[in-house]
């Protein structure tokens, strides 16, 4: 069996998919609430879905787990409820690790690459205390995972008991398919068709930085399937721990990826700009790319995803399925 938290949700439900299409049997950890989170599962044979307060009941009588993913996280970069972030973000990932170490059980959780704030200090995923103590995220969220990440290192360097095989996984700018429930913090793809099916401009915040022009802010866009492909990898990888970017390894600018967007649709691009809300501004990265170095060198060889093709893929083939465009 196979534990997923956060299983309903954008990255997790893309996992539970792979993992059920492999003829597992995976717990799906989540709240489902009244919305549209339930039709990421929808055509997947899960084993069980275990509210977030009973999981550690569930935990405590659970038949062998081969191995826990923990994607469940309060993610919205604009959530200002610290307790409520620490107490998910910081103390849950906690707990998972110490009943894993205990459990013998492999535990992979969700980092974030919001964890390296403006980027000044770059995007090198280096557990040592000394290169986490550097970063300055820019927001709750990203200080929430910062908080985690210090922690394993923490623990590594006193010699606490840990999980038979760990990896901690920064993911960048994911998009793709089983995001609709996201809101505001769904990707740019779901953000601009939506906005170019509605037969509007797709509108990009211009740049209130000096030297950046306007739409060529820069992200290291990665489609989901490459970060699943990943988490599989990981955990079939027991040589692999540590802390991993996950991301295409190559920026590339808003422009592009809106143009991408209208590519596939087959429309000629009509891109307008408007100012950056007051609630981003000294929040907001202008620029990421993921080094890769580290899972590379370790062996992963599973090529990127291009932008161009993976949007062409997400709106072609899932979005322009009106009646079921979830995967």
């Amino acid at each position: 069996m196979h534990i997923v938290t956060g299983g309903a949700g954008f990255i997790g439900s893309n996992l539970v998919a792979a993992l059920c299409a492999r003829g597992v049997e995976v717990v799906v950890v989540d709240r489902l609430r009244q919305g549209v989170k339930w039709r990421n599962l929808a055509k997947h044979p899960i084993a069980a879905i275990v509210a977030p307060d009973d999981l550690p009941g569930f935990l405590a009588k659970a038949p062998p787990v081969r191995a826990l993913f923990h994607m469940g996280a309060i993610s919205a970069t604009t959530e200002t409820d610290g307790d409520l972030v620490a107490a998910t973000n910081i103390a849950l990932p906690q707990m998972l690790w110490d009943w894993c170490a205990g459990a013998g059980v492999p535990f992979i959780y969700a980092s974030s690459a919001a964890t390296y704030g403006d980027g000044s200090e770059g995007f090198d995923d280096d557990l040592r205390v000394e290169a986490l103590a550097k970063l300055r995220p820019l927001n709750l969220y990203g200080w929430s995972k910062l908080a985690f990440d210090r922690r394993v290192a923490q623990m590594l360097a006193l010699g606490h008991r840990r999980p038979p095989h760990w990896a901690g996984l920064r993911f960048f700018n994911v998009y793709g398919p089983n995001e609709h429930h996201k809101g505001r913090m769904a990707s740019v793809v779901l953000h601009k068709y939506r906005q170019i099916m509605a037969g509007d401009p797709a509108t990009l915040f211009a740049s209130d930085r000096p030297g950046i022009a306007d739409g060529d802010q820069q992200r290291d866009f990665v489609h989901v399937n490459d970060c699943v492909a990943a988490m599989l990898w990981l955990a079939r990888n027991p040589q692999a721990a540590g802390l991993y970017n996950i991301g295409s390894g190559q920026a590339r600018s808003f422009l592009d990826l809106t143009r991408a967007i209208y590519a596939a649709l087959g429309r000629n691009a009509d891109i307008r700009f408007i100012p950056m809300p007051d609630d981003l501004k000294g929040k907001y990265q202008y620029f990421t790319e993921a080094r890769m170095d580290r899972l590379r060198g370790a062996g992963f060889d599973h090529p990127p995803t291009s932008i161009e093709d993976g949007v062409r893929s997400y709106v072609q083939d899932v979005l322009m399925n009106a009646e079921d465009p979830y995967a």
